[in-house]
């Protein structure tokens, strides 16, 4: 992109005008905006001769709009992955939902009124009935049910689906964006995401950190913007619209060193994570399903640290059997050929919530029944998944993590059930693979013994994000207290020291799977700890080999 091409366009000082928000992801992106106004599907009541082929309609379009969204999950599992596309499998299931259809239908007969009306009514109903309630997954379920509405009212009154965006990349500035929205879209025509809703576990979030492409959130934008060249600043969480040519020209200056960086990132896949001194350090990906495995290859990572398996559960509206879970390790298993993958056992509760595991309402549920405390309690789950990923173990280079540890009696039942599983499978006949146990270290109960707990396990894996919450006696989920998180904290540094130096006392190796492995500035910091692997998110795995490269891990 050249900053002449947009010289012409460019206004004075008195035009340029600076937005603040939250970034989502890093970057800089330059052009011109295209405000995503949401479409109102306005509908009006209208009185119908024969409410029989109204509800012929509502079908129809029901079912077409199942159909759209099939074919919206297969781009989506290309695009983002299995893990994000599944809520497109879970609208098409809510489109079949028996109260729903029988709320519109019942309003169509009873009241003699048109289609759209009924189902724009009922939409509106379920929604507040949903966000009304106590449980954050049901919650959740508002914005699903105005989603799928909106899909069959669109179809009702014959308007296209959205997707285009023209003919040159784009800015795109909304409200916030729908998960059909975002799939639909054209992604070679998105430069960057700006929304005035939504957080940084959103949709549309996770897709911009998917694309490598800057975002921003809580961005109160202006309407007038849409056409006007802008800038998008995502390490300052920035939007500059209509820029001076001074500033246009900085910020075209920037992206061209970003891209130059980003190049020569791409100039270290397939060369060793070595220090200047010579010490090699193993670099892995946290993924969060089995469609990010082809990130996790296409950034060069050593092997998987982190396989988030919950992502199994939170897509499911039942426990998922042992066939399904055995299918998504052995597939992940296979796909890494042979490199580690560490696979941490069903960690939900506190901000991720399955509605069919009845948890009840808790005021602290961070500190509440979840991880480890569930699988100990709800043995039949905990098996079911053991069992599938032994099985998958036989097909590769599987090991074993357990999160939320708080004490060694912990650790020992759940070795215990790992026999337990082994000697079922051996007397059935089926086999396995050698696998490593493993511990999450994400409090500070497990960091003191860590010299115990290491002698019950092969590896620790420090998870900082939950440590740093616990240390500080600061819910990471707060916003008003992000002044105050300090994952930098002494405390939580000292934290990690002691864990390092307990692991290696007992043969038991290190890894950083949190937040903090992706740091950059704290790298080296680590290595000077002697920590033996670190765990990123795909697209920093250059990245954090590059500062490896340029490190020393002595001081």
């Amino acid at each position: 992109m050249n900053v002449d091409n947009y010289c012409g366009n460019v206004a004075g000082d008195e035009n340029m005008r600076e937005f603040v928000g939250k970034s989502v992801f890093n970057g800089i992106a330059i052009g011109p905006l295209k405000v995503l106004g949401k479409e109102e599907n306005a509908v009006k009541r209208t009185k119908v001769e024969k409410p029989e082929e109204e509800i012929v309609r509502f079908t129809q379009a029901k079912e077409q709009a199942k159909a759209e969204l099939g074919e919206i999950y297969k781009k989506a599992l290309k695009e983002v992955g299995e893990a994000s596309a599944a809520i497109f499998e879970v609208h098409q299931m809510m489109l079949d939902d028996l109260d729903y259809i029988e709320s519109i239908v019942n309003m169509i007969k009873t009241q003699e009124i048109n289609a759209e009306f009924a189902v724009a009514v009922t939409g509106d109903n379920f929604s507040e009935m949903f966000a009304a309630m106590d449980d954050d997954y049901m919650k959740a379920r508002a914005a699903d049910v105005k989603d799928i509405s909106n899909r069959v009212i669109a179809i009702l009154q014959g308007k296209n689906g959205a997707g285009n965006l023209g003919d040159e990349p784009v800015i795109i500035v909304a409200d916030d964006l729908a998960p059909s929205e975002t799939v639909q879209l054209d992604k070679s025509k998105v430069l960057s995401f700006i929304t005035r809703h939504g957080s940084t576990n959103s949709h549309t979030a996770i897709l911009a950190r998917t694309m490598n492409i800057p975002a921003l959130i809580g961005v109160e934008y202006p309407e007038d913007g849409d056409g006007k060249i802008a800038i998008v600043d995502g390490a300052k969480g920035i939007l500059i619209i209509e820029p001076d040519e001074n500033t246009l020209r900085k910020y075209e200056e920037l992206k061209r060193e970003d891209e130059e960086q980003a190049r020569l990132l791409m100039e270290l896949k397939g060369k060793p994570n070595i220090t200047k001194d010579g010490k090699e350090i193993n670099l892995y990906a946290n993924i969060g399903g089995v469609g990010d495995v082809a990130a996790a290859l296409a950034n060069d990572a050593g092997g998987i640290g982190l396989f988030r398996s919950e992502f199994l559960y939170l897509e499911s509206d039942d426990y998922p059997t042992e066939e399904q879970q055995f299918k998504a390790y052995r597939t992940v298993a296979e796909n890494m050929a042979g490199k580690k993958v560490i696979i941490r056992t069903l960690d939900i509760g506190a901000d991720k919530q399955v509605g069919y595991f009845n948890l009840e309402k808790e005021d602290n549920p961070a500190m509440g029944y979840r991880a480890i405390r569930i699988c100990l309690d709800r043995i039949d789950v905990f098996k079911t998944q053991l069992r599938a990923l032994y099985r998958a173990s036989y097909y590769g280079n599987i090991s074993i993590m357990f999160p939320m540890i708080i004490s060694v009696d912990e650790v020992k039942k759940a070795k215990d059930l790992c026999e337990e599983v082994k000697k079922e499978l051996e007397k059935e006949g089926v086999k396995y693979g050698q696998v490593e146990l493993g511990i999450m270290i994400e409090t500070p109960a497990a960091v003191m013994i860590s010299d115990e707990l290491a002698k019950e396990v092969e590896f620790f894996s420090i998870g900082t994000n939950d440590l740093t919450q616990y240390t500080l006696a600061i819910d990471r989920q707060n916003p008003a207290l992000d002044n105050i998180y300090d994952s930098h904290h002494p405390a939580v540094l000292k934290m990690i020291k002691q864990t390092v130096n307990s692991g290696h006392a007992h043969g038991c190796w290190v890894g950083i799977c949190g937040e903090l492995g992706a740091d950059t500035t704290l790298t080296e910091t680590f290595l000077h700890m002697g920590v033996d692997e670190l765990s990123v998110s795909p697209s920093m795995i250059l990245k954090v080999r590059n500062q490896i490269r340029n490190s020393d891990s002595t001081r």
